[in-house]
């Protein structure tokens, strides 16, 4: 028929259809009932409870940096450090927030449909990370209060507001991503942490080393996030769900034909986090932008930087990919020998009378300890059961404590010095006890912390406890080449000390220290001495609870 001359035929409308008489044989109405039924389940599935108590560090933290950047609008120059000091509370009313959650495993965002799958997870491993990042990020706060102090009456000024309000945007994203217990949270806590990051190195106007330090991180760090996210939609793809303890059920019983899949994941997701906590070899972008940034952004970048890596790392090995642990537990452990040794020989090449040649070195150190906490991660993938698997994790949470006091505690006596000596070499270190003796024992000792020695037993006590990880995991060799770089690492360690208490070039020429520095070197003293008189402190640190 032509489609011209084909009648009319008017449409059915809602009424029309309603006043249609039922047919037998049709069961429309219970079809409807079960769509209905069906779509309210799938609504109540979404409904999340939200715990405000366990969600409160990193919402403290989110919510100050913003207060701070609408108030830098209002707030004049002449009291911008007031901006500092309301970041210095932010960061401590954080970390007191984690106190009412001590004894009490907490969850929030789980699923509704009955399966025991969380979103985020406040346990006595979230807890311990989170402070630590607090701890850190409120260090490295007081160090930059006397940095942008100093830096603003030069031509190369660093903007209080956005400052303030970037390093409180990484520590929020800090202390989120060790509750985090499925991957799509994991890496947006991640990435929170890192962008702002980028930022904080690259902040300094006019400086051609800071540009260049932030380009070199953000285009490495790019590169590590695209692998991060190809590895987790593998591993997605694999097995349907992104919970890690799901994620771990599901790899266990994955089909076949996509076990090539799920390692191939497996392995691109541990790149990534390889990268976060500079392990070789994806480490070159450490000493030139530790040496590029401000130094207490360095500061930070050592302490807080490095325990994001590792807990994202922990996560994912020990909670999502225990399955896997063939693959990643003898890769890691190539990776911690390769990152300890290549760490320490280039420390040891350090030229003391080289341009910001100590920025260099501790930024070398922190390589080579990066490799010390490898050790026990890779030891959990040899345990066989979870409680040995729980001590090995337990081993690296206590030396990140360790490294994290003593290492921001080297770096406030670095920007003591950095305030006189703007090169920061090694050499300019010479007859510092002669200038001031309080701040030459404090280096001293955080030095021998590092280096293992007395009167740091704390270094000594983690070291140890890293090594036993890696005896009774039977990865002797690696035990071995700890103990070569142990012995490597004593050499730089104790020069940068002896040259300490030599008699200085000319005459000495003493400082005032400003309060917020004073604070910082002071705190972390206190902490070293503390930890080092009862070293058995940390090892209530080894029942992380992920298990």
């Amino acid at each position: 028929m032509d489609p011209a001359r084909r009648p009319h035929r008017p449409r059915r409308t809602l009424a029309r259809r309603a006043a249609r008489p039922h047919r037998p044989g049709r069961a429309a109405a219970p079809r409807r009932r079960q769509v209905v039924t069906v779509a309210a389940e799938s609504a109540a599935s979404v409904v999340q409870s939200v715990d405000w108590l366990a969600i409160a560090p990193p919402t403290i933290a989110s919510v100050v940096g913003l207060l701070v950047l609408v108030a830098d609008l209002f707030v004049g120059d002449k009291k911008k450090a007031l901006l500092g000091w309301i970041s210095v509370a932010g960061l401590a009313a954080a970390a007191l927030s984690l106190l009412p959650i001590l004894n009490d495993d907490r969850s929030t965002f789980c699923l509704t449909g009955g399966a025991d799958a969380c979103s985020y997870t406040a346990d006595r491993f979230t807890l311990v990370i989170q402070l630590l990042v607090l701890g850190g990020a409120l260090l490295a706060a007081l160090l930059s209060m006397t940095a942008l102090k100093d830096a603003n009456g030069t031509k190369r000024e660093l903007p209080e507001g956005e400052f303030w309000f970037l390093l409180l945007s990484s520590a929020a994203g800090a202390a989120l991503l060790p509750a985090s217990r499925d991957l799509a949270t994991l890496v947006v806590a991640l990435e929170v942490a890192s962008l702002p990051a980028f930022a904080l190195v690259g902040l300094r106007h006019g400086d051609k080393r800071s540009s260049e330090a932030a380009l070199k991180f953000f285009l490495s760090s790019v590169a590590a996030t695209a692998v991060t996210l190809m590895g987790v939609s593998f591993v997605y793809a694999a097995t349907g769900t992104l919970h890690l303890t799901e994620i771990a059920t599901e790899l266990r019983t994955v089909d076949g034909q996509l076990d090539t899949l799920a390692q191939t994941g497996v392995a691109l997701t541990l790149v990534g986090f390889a990268f976060k906590v500079a392990a070789v070899p994806f480490h070159f972008w450490v000493p030139d932008t530790y040496v590029g940034a401000p130094l207490p952004v360095a500061a930070y970048l050592s302490v807080v930087g490095k325990a994001v890596g590792f807990t994202g790392l922990v996560l994912v090995t020990v909670v999502a990919f225990p399955s896997y642990a063939d693959v990643w537990g003898p890769a890691l452990a190539v990776l911690a020998a390769l990152t300890m040794t290549a760490g320490n020989v280039a420390a040891l090449r350090q030229q003391a009378t080289r341009a910001y040649s100590a920025v260099r070195l501790l930024a070398w150190s922190s390589v080579g300890q990066a490799g010390y906490l490898l050790v026990p991660i890779a030891a959990a993938g040899y345990a066989d059961n979870p409680a040995e698997a729980e001590k090995a994790i337990g081993s690296t949470v206590a030396y990140a404590l360790m490294y994290a006091a003593v290492n921001l505690g080297a770096f406030a006596v670095a920007a003591l010095v950095g305030r006189t000596q703007r090169l920061n070499r090694v050499s300019d270190y010479r007859g510092l006890y002669a200038r001031s003796p309080l701040s030459a024992l404090v280096l001293g000792f955080f030095l021998l912390c590092l280096a293992g020695l007395p009167p740091g037993i704390i270094g000594l006590f983690a070291k140890v406890t890293v090594f036993s990880a890696a005896v009774d995991a039977g990865l002797g060799w690696l035990a071995v080449v700890m103990a070569v770089n142990v012995v490597i690492a004593l050499f730089y360690y104790l020069q940068w000390t002896a040259l300490l208490f030599r008699a200085p070039e000319g005459e000495p020429v003493k400082h005032r220290v400003p309060a917020p520095l004073t604070a910082a070197i002071a705190l972390t003293a206190v902490l070293g001495v503390a930890l080092s008189g009862a070293p058995q402190l940390v090892l209530r640190f080894a029942d992380t609870g992920l298990f």
